[in-house]
């Protein structure tokens, strides 16, 4: 095998490369040399820092994400990948989603922080299989594709990809998320909005949801017209 492996890039001034998982919270040697136009060492230790925070928050509210119950998590807007990062577990993996329409390209970090990721344009259909992602989240996703697609079209497209009984987390401002909300409900979601960690006055919310498992002639709230 390690002759078909890709050598890992030599990194500035020969910087040790760490093993996994320490090299999650290492600086990626693409910030430490400026290659990526407005993220910086202190930028990256900032975001990894709230991300571990965000992540306990989500652990408050869902207490299942420590259970081993979701094993195929995708980011939908990896950012720098520090939510995989806060999340990671040995009974778990993240594909990290970098959409083509991203301010910044931050691929190359995710990459050497020993991630996965891939580029893909949320407009479109993303490569899988039905029901293959257990736990979704969406940081920022709708207001990235506000006004470049329908909302609707990429909720359709993650409730493809979510198996039944499978949660989203939105992370979003709240006028979004409750066009989110109301598209979820139609689509027979558990839904629950909460406060963002930060408290109440905060702008940007949380949705969780939870695609249900029904089958045709169940009763419900929502019937056909």
């Amino acid at each position: 095998m390690e002759a078909c492996i890709t050598p890992y890039p030599v990194s500035i001034d020969s910087m040790e490369i760490k093993p996994f998982p320490e090299r999650l919270n290492t600086i990626p040697a693409i910030i430490a040399r400026g290659a990526i136009q407005g993220v910086s060492v202190d930028s990256f230790h900032e975001d990894t820092k709230a991300w571990q925070n965000h992540v306990k928050a989500y652990k408050r509210f869902n207490k299942l994400i420590d259970s081993g119950r979701y094993r195929n998590i995708m980011d939908m807007n990896a950012g720098l990948g520090s939510f995989a990062a806060a999340i990671q577990s040995e009974k778990l993996w993240v594909m990290n989603v970098m959409p083509t329409v991203a301010e910044k390209d931050t691929l190359g970090v995710v990459f050497e922080r020993g991630l996965i990721g891939i580029y893909h344009d949320w407009c479109e259909a993303f490569s899988t299989y039905p029901r293959t992602y257990d736990l979704i989240h969406a940081n920022g996703l709708f207001s990235l594709y506000k006004d470049k697609c329908n909302a609707q079209d990429i909720l359709i497209e993650m409730d493809r990809i979510l198996r039944p009984e499978g949660a989203v987390i939105f992370r979003d401002q709240e006028n979004v998320l409750n066009d989110v909300k109301r598209i979820v409900d139609g689509m027979r979601w558990n839904t629950k909005m909460v406060d963002n960690e930060g408290g109440p006055l905060i702008p940007e919310k949380i949705l969780l949801a939870v695609k249900r498992y029904w089958v045709a002639g169940e009763k419900n709230t929502t019937t056909a017209n």
